[in-house]
C-alpha cells in the first residue's frame, strides 16, 4: 500500500512493505524504517523506531483527509493523498462537497450502501453514501445539519466522476 503525506510544504511517499500486527517495515520516500505503531486513544498514535518513542495527536480538519499533528514540540498541517485523492488530482475534477448541500461523486465507482432515505433528518458527518471504486470503499458524510431532500441513485449502481448523488435541505 502507498500513499502521500503533504506536511506543510513537503511530501513524502510513504509505503508499508510489511506489516506483522502493530510492527511494520515502511519505506519513507527512499528510506526504509522499522517501526513499532501503536493506536492509542481516538487519533493519538505512539511511534517506537531505532529506540526513540514519539507520540503524534491527528486531530481532523474540516477537509476529508486533512489533520493537524500535534507532537511534542511542533504542530503540522497534515494531508493524506491517497488513491482516491491522486485520481482526483491527476483529473482535475471531482469536488466531494460542490456545494454545502450536495455530495457528488469524486471518481467513477459503484454504489454500495446508502443509509439514509428522502426526508431522513441527519447531522453533519453522518455517513450518507458508501461508494466502491478503485478496490476501495469510501464513506462520504453529511457536510451539515439537514433534511435529505433527495437521493439520485441508487445501491448496486455505477456513477460517474462529478456525478450528483445526494442533496441536503
Amino acid at each position: 500500500m502507498s500513499i502521500e503525506i503533504k506536511i506543510g510544504d513537503r511530501i513524502a511517499n510513504i509505503e508499508i512493505i510489511r506489516q506483522f500486527e502493530n510492527l511494520l517495515e515502511i519505506k519513507v520516500d527512499e528510506k526504509v524504517y522499522q517501526v513499532d505503531l501503536m493506536h492509542n486513544d481516538e487519533g493519538i498514535f505512539s511511534i517506537l523506531e531505532n529506540g526513540r518513542s514519539y507520540n503524534i495527536e491527528l486531530v481532523p480538519k474540516d477537509k476529508p483527509k486533512n489533520y493537524t499533528a500535534y507532537t511534542f514540540y511542533n504542530t503540522y498541517d497534515v494531508e493524506i493523498i491517497d488513491a482516491e485523492a491522486r485520481y482526483k488530482r491527476n483529473r482535475g475534477g471531482g469536488n466531494l462537497h460542490t456545494a454545502e448541500n450536495t455530495i457528488s461523486s469524486p471518481m467513477p465507482g459503484k454504489v454500495v450502501k446508502i443509509p439514509v432515505n428522502e426526508g431522513d433528518i441527519v447531522a453533519k458527518g453522518d455517513t450518507l453514501i458508501t461508494i466502491s471504486a478503485m478496490k476501495m470503499e469510501s464513506e462520504y458524510k453529511s457536510p451539515k445539519d439537514g433534511i435529505i431532500s433527495k437521493i439520485l441513485v441508487s445501491e448496486g449502481e455505477t456513477i460517474d466522476t462529478n456525478q450528483l448523488l445526494i442533496e441536503i435541505e
